[in-house]
């Protein structure tokens, strides 16, 4: 049997398993989430294509897609609160709908992740070699990212402390270098006035329209706002998971949108020639603008900040990763199962681990041969992370539709189908956003996105149907009513 939370979800049974320590409070686990989510990452990564597309107004993303996310996190919070399992998305699939069901959605989440961290490393390089100056190539780029991902893994594979005190380190990394810079270049570097977000600076898409340009800029705020599940992935970890899991996710997006807004503003308003950045003259906008601020010495200060964070965020990334493949090889759902959900000495799914950090090795290497595709195989880690999201809320208000009521010890009351049917709109509506085709001549290239998702979950379904991975556990499923009114009898007794 899977392992299930006691009324006051503070305790798991043992039945015979894999345990974990729960070592990580409320701060930890917000700051895990927030460095998961990592609005620097985004910032710094796509702040230059974002306005290429759309002029200085694609600042709006941030605010749309933290408002649709905020949505999909109220949702979560409540599974979550009902169900603190580690593995996240995988477990709550499987209690809100069943196993078929959660294996598919746990699957696409899985090589969403692997590529999420992959993109996060590749993006990391480029920052590394801004700092040591040893030339940007596809070779160096592969070596720098490997040797990072096998870093974070030893870090993560020293314990849960050391992941929660890193997650800290880079919490405080981001506040400094989005937060505080951002206020910085706001007060003491302001070029631009700030009705220059309203302004597309004459920015059209192909067909004409600023309409299509603003959409096509939608890729930084939907790659900004995931990550804050993570909070939910370690569950077992978390003391008192029920109440600190929701609040520590929707901490996470709301100081996610306000720090990247002071970023994105700051670097905006602060850059002397914006019209040059939105033509794509200058096309690495960020250190520029830095340099031009702060001088060459304050600028290298700043990029190391921000490599930690970025390093933070891969941490995160590969522990969120590993606890979901621990998670799905406990219920014997993978090949190596029984390998892959060992817990070592300290309290880490080592193999698990391994694994998580091997996987996106193998995609450097392909980034390595096709360096062209990385901003397509961001938006294909995005578009799977969304779908396996919108698979759980679509879940869950279908148990509401049921007669479910949370019963965790955090709901929202009555605005829970209201709010359920809002986060699987805005969820549908950035499948499609992520699922336009890319500009360019080549069919394949066009589609590359489509095509990485076909592929990831056809052999999915194949692998699911030939070997039936899902039937090889008893744990529950389809349960959340039937979970939920033993809860109620539990806290009324």
């Amino acid at each position: 049997m899977e392992q299930t939370p006691d009324k006051k979800n503070d305790n798991f049974q043992k039945d015979g398993k894999e345990q974990f320590n729960r070592s990580i409070g409320l701060i930890s686990n917000f700051a895990l989430g927030f460095t998961y989510l990592s609005p620097l990452t985004a910032v710094y990564s796509l702040f230059a294509l974002a306005v290429t597309l759309a002029g200085p107004p694609a600042v709006w993303w941030i605010l749309i897609v933290a408002c649709g996310q905020l949505l999909v996190a109220l949702v979560f919070g409540e599974v979550a609160s009902q169900y603190p399992i580690t593995g996240g998305l995988y477990p709550w699939a499987r209690r809100l709908w069943g196993k078929k069901y959660a294996w598919i959605a746990a699957w696409i989440y899985l090589w969403a992740l692997v590529v999420t961290i992959t993109s996060i490393a590749e993006y990391t390089s480029t920052f590394v070699e801004s700092l040591f100056h040893y030339g940007q190539t596809p070779a160096t780029m592969l070596v720098t990212s490997v040797l990072l991902l096998l870093l974070m893994m030893a870090v993560n594979m020293s314990g849960t402390k050391n992941l929660a005190r890193v997650a800290k380190i880079g919490f405080w990394c981001e506040i400094v270098s989005v937060i505080a810079l951002g206020i910085y270049l706001l007060i003491f570097h302001r070029s631009q006035p700030f009705s220059v977000i309203f302004d597309s600076m004459g920015v059209l898409a192909h067909d004409g329209s600023y309409s299509t340009a603003f959409m096509s800029a939608a890729l930084m705020g939907l790659f900004m706002f995931f990550g804050f599940e993570a909070c939910g992935n370690v569950a077992e970890e978390v003391q008192n998971p029920s109440k600190k899991i929701p609040v520590a996710m929707i901490l996470s997006i709301v100081f996610g949108a306000i720090s990247a807004i002071i970023s994105v503003m700051g670097y905006l308003l602060a850059s002397p020639n914006l019209v040059s950045i939105v033509n794509g003259k200058t096309s690495d906008p960020i250190p520029a603008i830095l340099n031009e601020a702060l001088g060459e010495t304050g600028a290298t200060v700043f990029i190391i900040v921000a490599i930690v964070a970025m390093l933070s965020c891969i941490l995160s990334l590969q522990a969120a990763l590993s606890r979901l493949i621990f998670s799905f090889s406990r219920d014997r759902m993978l090949p190596g199962s029984e390998w892959m959900s060992k817990i070592s000495k300290n309290g880490v799914p080592d193999n698990a681990m391994v694994v998580s950090c091997l996987l996106p090795v193998i995609i450097c290497v392909w980034v390595y041969f096709q360096p062209d595709n990385l901003s397509r195989i961001t938006a294909f880690a995005v578009i799977g992370i969304y779908i396996s999201f919108q698979m759980v809320v679509l879940a869950a208000l279908r148990q509401r539709l049921k007669g479910w009521k949370p019963a965790g010890e955090w709901t929202i009351g009555g605005w829970g189908v209201i709010v359920n049917v809002l986060a699987l709109a805005y969820g549908l509506c950035g499948i499609w956003l992520l699922a336009q085709p890319a500009d360019s001549s080549d069919f394949i290239d066009r589609w590359t996105v489509l095509f990485g998702l076909a592929i990831v979950v056809g052999s999915g379904l194949i692998y699911m149907f030939l070997t039936r991975p899902f039937g090889r556990s008893a744990a529950p499923e389809n349960d959340a009513i039937a979970y939920a009114n033993k809860l109620n009898m539990g806290q009324d007794s």
